[in-house]
């Protein structure tokens, strides 16, 4: 891998019903996704992204082998400019805050985690 490339170029987060995990992170994120041409019996929506801009994106994918879990690897989606107005939607759309916005430093930021309509843990990460 190149130094100067993204260590991560795409993300799936694993969901039961495509369709309730898609108004949940529309919900929170107050945002529209856009539906992928199903393929290999995978259900999918994507991350707002311009293919083509370089940044990494990812979606939500629903299929036999995509299995949703809050044990092992962790995303963190971006949730500039304000954390807190994320974290204020997600039990509304059906989520649970498991940690709420927490300080990593001045420099770093804001982390906190939360399980989605799927049972995923998920993290967030901001400025303020």
């Amino acid at each position: 891998m190149e130094s100067n490339a993204n260590a991560l170029n795409w993300f799936e987060i694993p969901v039961d019903e495509i369709e309730r995990a898609q108004d949940f992170y529309e919900g929170i994120f107050d945002m529209e996704m856009a539906p992928m041409q199903e393929m290999m019996g995978m259900k999918m929506v994507s991350f707002p992204i311009e293919m083509t801009s370089g940044k990494v994106s990812g979606g939500l994918v629903e299929s036999d082998n995509h299995v949703p879990s809050d044990e092992g690897s962790i995303i963190y989606l971006n949730a500039n400019p304000d954390i807190q107005a994320i974290l204020d939607r997600v039990e509304g759309f059906g989520g649970e805050v498991i940690m709420p916005r927490t300080e990593i430093s001045p420099e770093i930021g804001f982390m906190a985690f939360f399980i989605d309509s799927e049972g995923n843990k998920v993290g967030l990460h901001s400025q303020n």
